[in-house]
């Protein structure tokens, strides 16, 4: 392209630390791609950006990608190139719970992520899964992450649904206690890439590329020590100690939070598609093939 592709993060997170390490090693240079990165104005407003021409690609959820194909059959929004394949939340308690079971919720006051909704949408289908009915927990809905942080240190409530750093803080202060990693739920498309069709269409080398750079950061990560990886990416966190990054690298890392390919195969798809329905953020069965541009992911 004779001029640089917008791409929107659609969130500041340390789940996204491979796209940051992408950026920081010059990898998409590398393959011949100038990246402007943007934060999104709004995690709600990413997709919507793509598609009204504001941004070129975003790295995030391929829950956003089904949402607004469920709204509009003709949507043109496609995602290529898995990064993040497992779930980065876990549940933290204020008391030890070493062989915790997801019946054990019964009767706690449960504080779930708000800001986004596909944390809840997968805890709600483990939950149904396990033979509790959602409905019947006591759950605060509305708390930010950081503001259910602070109620679990009051004692206001027993536990919460986090991501990092605010789940490192609390076990690393003591506390808070981990009770469960949702990684454990194994492959679910968490995020990757998306663009529209038509800007796949016309720049697919653009896009190809770009999924070179992510192969190659995928290496790079699994590779180097844990501190090396927390270094370079220290600019885009910088209340975090060079321990903690170093810790929550470690952490997502081992848990299986990160894909070592780029590949974006059905399994994981269908895995998140079907918490969506059961959660009822969608209503219908999108096929694979309209959310996934499968020629995008592999790498050539």
């Amino acid at each position: 392209m004779s001029k640089p592709i917008i791409l929107y993060e659609n969130m500041r997170a340390a789940a996204y630390i491979p796209y940051y390490l992408a950026d920081v090693r010059g990898a998409f240079a590398a393959e011949g791609v100038e990246v402007e990165i943007r934060t999104s104005p709004a995690t709600h407003r990413t997709a919507e950006a793509l598609l009204e021409g504001e941004a070129d690609v975003s790295w995030g959820g391929p829950m956003r990608v089904m949402l607004h194909h469920d709204r509009d059959p003709d949507c043109s929004l496609v995602c290529f190139c898995q990064v993040v394949g497992r779930e980065p939340f876990m549940l933290i308690g204020r008391e030890p719970k070493p062989d915790f079971r997801f019946t054990d919720l019964r009767n706690l006051r449960i504080g779930t992520v708000s800001e986004v909704p596909t944390p809840w949408m997968c805890f709600q289908d483990d939950i149904q899964r396990s033979g509790l009915d959602p409905a019947t927990l006591n759950r605060v809905t509305d708390g930010t992450m950081a503001g259910n942080v602070a109620a679990l240190r009051t004692g206001d409530l027993d536990v919460i649904q986090v991501f990092e750093p605010y789940a490192d803080d609390l076990l690393n202060s003591g506390d808070g206690h981990l009770w469960h990693r949702f990684s454990e739920r194994g492959a679910t498309a968490y995020t990757t890439f998306y663009t529209t069709a038509r800007f796949a269409e016309q720049n697919r080398a653009t896009c190809l590329a770009m999924t070179r750079a992510m192969a190659k950061t995928q290496k790079s990560l699994f590779a180097e020590p844990a501190e090396t990886i927390a270094s370079a990416v220290a600019s885009y966190f910088p209340a975090l100690s060079a321990d903690a990054l170093a810790r929550i690298v470690n952490g997502y890392r081992d848990s299986g939070v990160w894909a070592r390919t780029t590949v974006l195969p059905p399994t994981p798809v269908v895995r998140l598609k079907a918490a969506l329905i059961s959660g009822g953020l969608i209503t219908r069965d999108i096929p694979y093939e309209r959310v996934v541009a499968v020629g995008l992911s592999e790498v050539p």
